[in-house]
């Protein structure tokens, strides 16, 4: 077994080390095959990660081992790798940004697995630019979650508000909202609450906004709770540590009627299949259309 790789990303060259671990067993994907994935969907994943502090989930020994959630950046990690020093109750934490290819790969070659992003970016980490809920089924029911984002986009539409979705590679979607930039995260939390309290009201049934599982009753939680500082989401092209290195996938409002769409589309198993996807740019001028909460909070509450 070779014990060092080199993988060129970028203007850099980034050293694989133990290339060969495996660390999805299922279906035996190794390290070099996560980095070579990092680095062929750099291009499409890097400007949802530019500027933004990270959350690394790491698997050292696979998927089937230990994990841990990595904020602070150790200090052997290259000077190139950039780092943004963020405020926290009692003190600083000090984030690895990736804002490069190579620095995509030699997160790779530390077993990092998936990225999760900040909803801010790096110089104004108090102001999100991102609001996200998260449609979380009680059990692994898709049809459950369409229909949710069905009904989630339609009152964003009300709203006037632009929205976008993404697979998570768990077992629900995103839906993602572009935001000005000038809305606080307790703001911006206080409205995707009322947004999602409204949407529940609707279909009591059907959706539920009770943050404890036993309250659920069965029913899809709407789940805002990533809307805060310091929280994250999953980054989109991020891989899933599940069985079958499912992929967090960008898709179009019209892709949610295929009948083959799941959670689990796309995988790291079938890059040409995953860049295909990334290649359609299902959020092609999201950012460009986003809004400021103010006129939304006025409809909402009108509606309410």
């Amino acid at each position: 077994m070779t014990d060092t790789t080199r993988v060129r990303a970028g203007r850099r060259t980034v050293e694989i080390h133990r290339p060969q671990k495996v660390l999805f067993p299922d279906c035996n994907l190794t390290k070099a095959d996560i980095a070579e994935y990092y680095r062929r969907i750099a291009a499409s994943m890097l400007p949802h990660l530019r500027d933004r502090p990270l959350m690394l989930e790491r698997h050292p020994d696979g998927i089937e081992s230990h994990r841990f959630m990595q904020k602070d950046t150790p200090d052997h990690y290259p000077d190139w790798v950039r780092r943004v020093k963020v405020e926290k109750e009692g003190g600083t934490v000090t984030h690895t940004v990736c804002d490069d290819s190579a620095t995509l790969v030699f997160l790779a070659d530390q077993a990092c697995i998936t990225l999760h992003r900040w909803l801010s970016r790096a110089g104004r980490v108090q102001w999100p630019d991102r609001l996200v809920f998260d449609l979380d089924p009680p059990g692994d029911d898709f049809p459950a979650v369409r229909d949710a984002a069905l009904r989630l986009g339609e009152l964003l539409d009300q709203l006037r508000l632009p929205s976008a979705l993404m697979t998570t590679g768990s077992k629900g979607l995103h839906v993602i909202v572009p935001l000005s930039g000038h809305t606080t995260f307790d703001d911006s939390r206080a409205f995707a609450t009322d947004v999602a309290e409204t949407l529940a009201a609707r279909h009591p049934d059907r959706l539920t906004t009770a943050v404890r599982k036993q309250s659920r009753g069965g029913r899809l939680y709407l789940d805002v709770q990533r809307n805060a500082y310091a929280q994250t989401a999953v980054a989109p092209w991020s891989i899933r540590p599940r069985p079958g290195a499912p992929v967090a996938a960008p898709v179009s409002w019209e892709q949610l009627d295929d009948e083959d769409l799941t959670a689990r589309r796309w995988s790291a198993t079938d890059v040409e299949d995953v860049l295909e996807q990334a290649r359609a740019n299902p959020w092609s001028g999201l950012s460009s259309r986003a809004r400021a909460l103010g006129p939304a909070r006025k409809r909402l509450n009108s509606l309410r």
